[in-house]
């Protein structure tokens, strides 16, 4: 993206300790690595694509490893004052070699971790440092390190195909194409209902939930994920749900920037998340369909619930924005303090705020 750079470190003695880098893959963020010492290492991630910002998330593969040895990492260009690093968060791991011998996947790991200012940057652009020490678990292993738990593009199209696949689901989750990204990315969109018995079917109101406007917020992709195989479960209460409802379903709002491990940003170098006014279809055709679709929903079934699931840098737990005007009726059963209160934060006091 950034020019020409050779396809592999040379490692030009059997014994060199040196660790090898890499980050051009899917979802992959790094853009330069400097060896201070033999087991010291300073990072800079790539800010999103055509944008000088925006510098959270970071995935990249770390190969030549030594067992046993307290390896330094820090990353010196975050952009965010305060992070959940300054409250006990730790980078994530995973190794190939557990993965494949012991069934060992991401897991947390870091000592020694601090978040802080550092002396780059100039005026209203300043910029923070996070660095953690570790050891590897084996010798010559390749190794992940991320931000949160990757979910990628290709991921999200594996599971749809399953689902296509699968004889029972595919007869109440319909899988189109709501429209293609700028770089040309099928933007899927799902209708989860049971088929109607009855025409008293046809007053079915519509849930209608998106996810993923910003790539670096993956955790907003696994809650997805696990709504999807909630909904298309085959308990009493998820059958309850496809009787009464017509889901509709946008995992994913902003494949681009996932793809190319952007955090914030699609390729426009824009907030997607700000865009649901623009009527620039060209530039941001995910809002734009997604708005529209659900003009056409509101006006073919009324909507009972729209929720758009993100991630957060700062907050702990799961918690909920909300959308409330001054002329909105203020009977109980409209209010949108009802959902979250009833439904999350009393059923879940521990998890949800």
């Amino acid at each position: 993206v950034r020019g020409h750079c050779p396809l592999k470190q040379v490692l030009h003695q059997e014994e060199d300790s040196t660790l090898v880098f890499e980050a051009r893959f899917e979802s992959g963020n790094l853009e330069r690595v400097v060896k201070i010492n033999e087991f010291e290492y300073q990072l800079t991630l790539r800010s999103d694509l055509y944008t000088s910002r925006y510098t959270d998330w970071y995935y990249f593969q770390v190969s030549n490893t030594r067992a046993g040895v307290h390896y330094r990492f820090t990353i010196v260009n975050f952009t965010k004052c305060n992070s959940l690093y300054q409250h006990g968060l730790r980078p994530l791991l995973y190794s190939e070699t557990d993965a494949k011998k012991h069934h060992v996947g991401w897991r947390r790991t870091g000592d020694e971790i601090k978040y802080y200012r550092n002396n780059a940057g100039e005026g209203r652009c300043r910029y923070f440092s996070l660095t953690w020490t570790f050891q590897f678990p084996h010798d010559r292993d390749t190794c992940y390190f991320a931000h949160c738990y990757p979910y990628t593009y290709s991921n999200l199209q594996e599971y749809l195909v399953g689902i296509s696949k699968d004889p029972v689901k595919s007869t109440f989750c319909k899988i189109d194409a709501l429209c293609h990204s700028l770089a040309g990315n099928v933007v899927p969109i799902l209708t989860i209902t049971n088929p109607l018995r009855s025409r008293r079917g046809a007053e079915r109101k519509a849930v209608i939930l998106t996810a993923r406007v910003h790539p670096g917020e993956t955790n907003s992709s696994w809650i997805m994920k696990g709504f999807l195989d909630y909904i298309l479960g085959n308990s009493q209460k998820a059958r309850l749900l496809r009787d009464r409802f017509v889901f509709k379903v946008v995992p994913m709002l902003n494949p681009d920037g996932v793809i190319v491990g952007n955090h914030r940003c699609s390729l426009t170098g824009q907030d997607l998340n700000r865009k649901y006014t623009s009527n620039m279809k060209r530039l941001y055709p995910s809002i734009w369909y997604t708005r529209n679709m659900i003009k056409r929903v509101m006006e073919e079934h009324g909507v009972f619930l729209y929720c758009d699931i993100h991630g957060h840098n700062e907050k702990q737990n799961v918690f909920l924005y909300g959308c409330e005007r001054k002329q909105q009726a203020k009977s109980p059963y409209v209010h949108p303090h009802i959902f979250p209160l009833l439904y999350l934060s009393k059923s879940c006091p521990d998890k949800v705020s």
